[in-house]
């Protein structure tokens, strides 16, 4: 049952408040950095709902990470809204194939790939190129194939179209630019042959169906539009040119949208996505209300001051909207230290997180972020040698782990057997104490003592979270310092920051100096109390402010 109006309504600021109210798209919401978006949104389903507006059945929420998506359901559930849907482009896109595929284009549907890398690694060997199957080159080659994909660029027009848009791969192999390209080309081509040969799907091929689907089948597209008629897009920023075309197709001529993003945190220009349809949103819908989210509730003043300065350097405050001004009490300022060599900078920075630790800091509010993954495995080393447990936040997937499908059947065992006393928290201590204090009981314990914090009356509703999240691929936060890229940082954050590699050559990386200031600007504000910023050898250019 769904929660009173006056509930939905409650400590909202009065720019949260007309947002949760403007209940009736189009509307546009520029949301800063930790200015509670999330809150916004989930309110605004809410009291859309209550208000007759819509039916939580209709309601399509997009985002772009299944921990995003996942949080979204759960502050909804806590709102009183079960069964409203809010996924990934690409799980919302893959459940509809699915279902339509025997309807749409018959047979059994293909394998999916959770992982490029392996078909890959056989396309390099089947069009016989110059090219180590190294990690690092599974990763690049990987890249360029999602970023030709979501641009509907075909492997015969990869190497023009790469070449238009100065388009750098760095492969282990000393060839020349141009040559790196063609051979990508080529790699491209075999991957997509060997993927036809067996009838496996990426994610990007779901999307492309999806669309090519809905585009050709008027029956389907009516009974999905007949599905979904009330929309919500978060990180808008992050759209790509092919999600926007899906959205397109999933909107019709309805104008029930309501989306909400930063240009400030536009972080994945080179994946194909771009804020133009952020920017732009005004022109596609001439009468569309455009509100703005500034004040900040994640960090403090001398954090948030920080993160403006760093938009003014670069001159982009006014293409972003305005300044974050914070609402929290003050605190420290971000410290900046340099050392001669990134060994020393990793045992400087290994120090200060088992300082921090001793002095009685949660491990799992600590993070370590950092421009690339070759960095975070240095440091993940250093921890593990002073004994810090620590987790790389990656794409591994925990529910696939033999231990946590183990304890989730006896977790499903236990849930039908109600506590005589009603502690059902007590009853899941008690099933998961013969597993000790594995990194997956921590996790379940502290999510299950959330979830009856939040009002969750007996197991169950603790299974229907761990369930949830496992088909979505968004596991509990487990215990230790979190290492992280600045691009999986996206979304998140941590009481205490360190902010690694902030050098030259480093961090700016690459040719798009805006690109890396605004990734820099993401890394800043993931800090609520506490940022310190490391470099080695000669400072980055962003650094100037600190002088």
């Amino acid at each position: 049952m769904a929660v009173d109006n006056s509930v939905i309504l409650a400590n909202l600021d009065p720019e949260q408040l007309a947002v949760v109210t403007a209940i009736n798209g189009p509307i546009c919401v520029i949301a800063g950095a930790g200015t509670g978006k999330t809150r916004v949104i989930t309110h605004r389903i809410a009291y859309a709902i209550n208000s007759g507006v819509t039916d939580p059945t209709k309601v399509l929420a997009l985002t772009f990470t299944a921990k995003a998506a996942g949080e979204m359901r759960a502050r909804l559930r806590g709102l009183g809204i079960a069964n409203a849907t809010a996924r990934t482009f690409h799980s919302a896109a893959l459940k509809q194939l699915l279902y339509f595929w025997p309807y749409a284009f018959g047979g059994q549907f293909p394998s999916l790939l959770t992982s490029k890398s392996g078909f890959i690694s056989q396309a390099i060997s089947r069009a016989d190129v110059a090219i180590p199957a190294s990690a690092n080159a599974l990763r690049e080659i990987s890249g360029e194939i999602e970023w030709a994909k979501v641009l509907e660029i075909s492997p015969q027009d990869y190497h023009e179209q790469a070449v238009a848009n100065e388009r750098l791969v760095k492969l282990p192999n000393n060839k020349g630019e141009n040559e790196n390209l063609a051979m990508v080309a080529q790699v491209y081509e075999a991957y997509e042959s060997l993927k036809k040969q067996e009838r496996g799907l990426d994610f990007e091929d779901v999307l492309l169906l999806c669309v090519g689907m809905l585009e050709e089948d008027r029956g389907v597209r009516e009974r999905v539009r007949d599905q979904y008629r009330y929309f919500t897009v978060d990180e808008y920023q992050d759209v790509s040119p092919l999600q926007q075309r899906l959205l397109n197709l999933w909107l019709g001529n309805r104008q029930e949208l309501c989306v909400v993003g930063d240009a400030a945190q536009t972080i994945y220009s080179f994946a194909g996505a771009t804020s133009n349809f952020l920017l732009n949103f005004k022109n596609r819908f001439p009468n569309a209300q455009v509100f703005r989210l500034s004040r900040g509730y994640r960090s403090t003043p001398e954090i948030i001051n920080t993160a403006n300065k760093i938009l003014r350097q670069g001159n982009l405050v006014s293409d972003h909207g305005d300044e974050l001004q914070s609402a929290n009490e003050h605190g420290e300022k971000p410290a900046v230290n340099g050392f001669n060599s990134s060994g020393d900078e990793i045992a400087y920075v290994v120090a200060e997180v088992k300082k921090v630790i001793a002095a009685g800091a949660d491990s799992s509010e600590i993070a370590i972020l950092a421009r690339t993954n070759a960095q975070l495995d240095q440091v993940k080393s250093a921890l593990n040698n002073a004994q810090v447990l620590s987790q790389i936040r990656s794409g591994e997937r925990f529910f696939d782990r033999v231990d946590v499908r183990d304890v989730m059947r006896l977790i499903r065992s236990a849930s039908v057997l109600p506590s005589e006393d009603g502690d059902w928290y007590a009853d899941l201590v008690a099933v998961l104490r013969p597993f000790g204090d594995a990194d997956y009981v921590t996790a379940f314990l502290r999510l299950a003592k959330s979830i009856q914090e939040n009002g969750g009356s007996n197991m169950r509703a603790f299974l229907r979270e761990i369930e949830d999240r496992a088909e979505q691929n968004n596991p509990p936060t487990l215990p230790g310092v979190t290492l992280a890229t600045l691009h999986a940082a996206k979304g998140l954050e941590w009481n205490q920051l360190f902010l690694i590699g902030v050098s030259d050559g480093v961090l700016p990386m690459g040719n798009d100096l805006n690109e890396e200031r605004r990734l820099f600007y993401v890394g800043v504000t993931r800090a609520k109390q506490r940022i310190q910023i490391t470099y080695a050898g000669k400072p980055s250019v962003f650094l100037e402010q600190f002088n």
